[in-house]
């Protein structure tokens, strides 16, 4: 574990966005690095499909979507 130092504004975003999204604000700043980490090295793929892939090699299983 370690201390990363991040700007006011930035840190004011993560608050934010974890206070949304239900995580705590370390939370919401690991789920950011991990997915930026992800998308840079992944440059093709969306957002979208960076989260499903994670959430299929966690083995989650997503109930189906259906149309209206």
């Amino acid at each position: 574990m370690g201390i990363v130092k991040i700007g006011d504004g930035l840190h004011e975003d993560i608050r934010k966005a974890s206070t949304v999204m239900c995580r705590s604000i370390n939370a919401q700043a690991e789920f950011w690095i991990k997915v930026g980490m992800l998308a840079e090295t992944n440059p093709s793929m969306t957002f979208n499909e960076i989260v499903a892939q994670q959430l299929k090699e966690a083995d989650v299983t997503l109930p189906a979507v259906e149309a209206a």
